[in-house]
């Protein structure tokens, strides 16, 4: 097994477990000795991971969160509802995004996150000389939608869902 595999495999084995996994652990599971899995566990701190070693073994500090993307639709009376309704069922707006038939994928980061966050994004817009990337596509629009579970993003989809917001 290359290094690169074997990292993600350990990282992989971080992210499932809630309790710290010991790097005995890890030696015996990859047949690598303790500090091949320190300077792997070194490798992957590098890349960001935010990795805590415990008297009891390693432990992924990063939080665990879902993403889906929906594709929705509506006019702009209905954008304060949209995201309101997200952000209030725990959701996080990541971004928006279009397929324009001349200009391809265009995608706009969002990171709305609060109710306080919608109504700044809605400023924004009522102040720019912009209108909102939907009308690009006749409201149809893409946005990737970030929650602590999958039965979150069920239910935020079900509910965009139950107002028409959502194509297909």
């Amino acid at each position: 097994m290359l290094g690169e595999e074997r990292r993600e495999k350990i990282l992989e084995t971080l992210k499932k477990n809630s309790k710290p996994t010991s790097g005995g652990f890890f030696s015996e599971t990859f047949s690598v000795s303790r500090q091949v899995i320190v300077q792997d566990i070194a490798l992957l701190r590098a890349k960001g991971h935010d990795i805590i070693s415990t008297a009891r073994g390693y432990l992924l500090q990063e939080p665990v969160y879902f993403e889906r993307v929906v594709e929705v639709s509506h006019n702009d009376e209905n954008i304060e509802d949209e995201l309101n309704l997200i952000v209030d069922l725990g959701g996080e707006v990541i971004d928006v995004f279009i397929n324009h038939e001349v200009y391809g994928n265009l995608k706009a980061e969002l990171n709305i996150k609060s109710r306080k966050d919608v109504k700044e994004f809605l400023k924004k817009i009522e102040e720019g000389a912009s209108k909102p990337l939907k009308n690009l596509t006749s409201g149809n629009h893409f946005h990737t939608i970030r929650a602590s579970s999958e039965k979150d993003l069920d239910y935020i989809e079900e509910e965009l869902r139950n107002k028409n917001y959502i194509i297909k």
